[in-house]
């Protein structure tokens, strides 16, 4: 609860652009790492395609608004459903795989994605991409004049991805997810319908990952395939699950939380004047998280907590 009242009061309290930025930026990949969890964490289906549903989640909206003078409200819906009915297909070809060979796959389709969005020149802009229209304050076209009204909306749906996660962690799809994680031949032995609940549970992933697409490419103004399909999306979506904790509710977020600020600040103090230290020293916190401690931040704070009641003295 006080950390709700925190998030809420916070763009009340922080008055500063570039500091609402990085909250809002926070946010939106905690959201997307959230997406991603529930099928890289939870089943451990490690996805490298992420971008393919948020860049169709930002088109399909786009094209919506731009062409038709739709609300992005309502495109953020239906791009969510694209995102899944594309995810049948997708999930079909690249589930016959596993391991590095399944990762790979998911590459190749967000990439053939972003090929095909520079081909569709009369449709989706080709390469040069285009600006969606400044309507100033139109709220009920995902428009607003001040970034605090952008903070309130990516914090709703972290919001709605963390109560989506939390149900499916404490429902029989979460058991089955972990069993299939850690063993797929295993769960399927004792009954576990492996296809359909990855099936089932991608589908609720690309999902969410569209509505991150929709809100990202109305919070910039601008969309094209390099930036809708970037590959960047999906690494940032795996990496902050991996140093908070995969398969855990709040690994994401913690994750995002540490790597995104770290960035964001290492860029302001030290982009325009050392060019490329950013980068080593963001670099360097990456891997000694990995390296140290494999099962992310939420581990290491597990393991903590045990060895301190382990070190309790027993009650009579």
């Amino acid at each position: 609860m006080v950390l709700a009242a925190v998030l809420l009061v916070l763009p009340q309290v922080v008055t500063s652009s570039f500091a609402l930025d990085i909250f809002i930026r926070i946010l939106l990949f905690s959201f997307i790492g959230v997406a991603w969890n529930l099928m890289g964490g939870y089943a451990k289906q490690l996805s490298l395609g992420h971008a393919a549903y948020f860049g169709l989640g930002a088109y399909t909206s786009t094209i919506m608004q731009v062409d038709f003078g739709i609300s992005p409200w309502i495109g953020m819906v239906a791009g969510g459903i694209v995102a899944m009915l594309a995810s049948l297909p997708i999930g079909w070809l690249c589930f016959r795989l596993r391991g590095p060979y399944f990762t790979i796959a998911t590459i190749a389709t967000a990439q053939a994605l972003m090929l095909i969005f520079l081909k569709f020149r009369d449709l989706a802009w080709g390469a040069e991409g285009t600006t969606i229209p400044n309507l100033g304050s139109a709220p009920l076209m995902l428009q607003f004049e001040t970034k605090a009204s952008y903070y309130y909306v990516v914090l709703g749906l972290l919001a709605v991805g963390l109560v989506i996660t939390a149900g499916i962690e404490r429902s029989w799809m979460g058991y089955y997810l972990v069993a299939i994680g850690e063993d797929q031949d295993a769960a399927e032995a004792i009954g576990v319908n492996a296809p359909r609940i990855k099936r089932d549970i991608y589908m609720i992933s690309a999902f969410l990952t569209a509505l991150a697409g929709t809100f990202y490419v109305q919070y910039i103004y601008f969309i094209d395939p390099a930036t809708a399909f970037n590959f960047n999306i999906s690494i940032e979506a795996a990496l902050v699950s991996i140093v908070g904790g995969i398969g855990t509710l709040w690994g994401p977020v913690i994750g995002t939380v540490l790597l995104e600020s770290t960035s964001a600040l290492l860029q302001s103090w030290l982009g325009g004047s050392t060019g490329g230290v950013q980068l080593t020293v963001y670099s360097l916190i990456l891997m000694a998280i990995i390296l140290w401690r494999p099962t992310g931040l939420i581990g290491l704070a597990t393991d903590a907590y045990r060895r301190y009641l382990n070190r309790q003295p027993a009650r009579a």
